[in-house]
This record gives C-alpha cells, structure tokens and sequence, in this order.
C-alpha cells in the first residue's frame, strides 16, 4: 500500500522560506500526478500547486503563484514544495496527495494523502 509522509514544515518568521517533502513509498510514484493541498483552522482544504507525471507540467493556486515553486524527483520517489516569501495568511496544515483523476484542483481527485506537516508563519 502506498504511503505519503511530509517532512520540513515548521515556524518560520514573515518572509521567510521553507522546503516541503513528501516521500512515497512503493515503486509507481513516478506513474502519478503529485499535488500539495493546505487546510487551515476552521477552513476548508485548499488546493496549492500540482505537477504532472515527468515534471512537465506545473499549476499553482493563484495565492502562491511567483512564491511557491512544485517539483519531483522520481528517483527519490519524492515531491517537494519550495515555499518563499512566505506569509502569514499561508499558515495551515500541508498535505501531499496522488491523483487519480479528475481536475487537478479538487481534493476529490487525490486517491492517497500523507497526514500533513504543520507550517506557521509568524508576522
């Protein structure tokens, strides 16, 4: 069974910047479609940035586009968020999450999800 685990989240100061990971175990990581959601206190999970099979294409949610960049490495069978300038209205749970269809937008589309890392930036 295939299993998420995010790493690198953290308390960082306004500004600031940070490196998500999210490493997969089993051997079809590379088949699927990775994508990063963030769910803050009392709000509904939110879509953050996705990336394709391969790395060759990439979508970001207009709030972290120019500031977040999305990545992966299947030979580490791992994704990454780099986050920069972060800010505090960025401050939620993060999750990583494999697509198995559908709009790559919608947590409906994710099949798998890890259990989330904490980010919080303080102003």
């Amino acid at each position: 069974q295939v299993q998420l685990v995010e790493s690198g989240g953290g308390l960082v100061q306004a500004g600031g910047s940070l490196r998500l990971s999210c490493a997969a175990s089993g051997r079809t990581f590379s088949s699927y479609d990775m994508g990063w959601f963030r769910q803050a206190p009392g709000k509904e999970r939110e879509f953050v940035a996705a990336i394709s099979v391969s790395g060759g294409t990439t979508y970001y949610s207009d709030s972290v586009k120019g500031r977040f960049t999305i990545s992966r490495d299947d030979a580490k069978n791992t994704v990454y968020l780099q986050m920069n300038s972060l800010q505090p209205e960025d401050t939620a749970v993060y999750y990583c999450a494999r697509r198995h269809g559908g709009h790559y937008s919608y947590p409906s589309s994710y099949g798998v999800w890890g259990r989330g890392t904490q980010v919080t930036v303080s102003s």
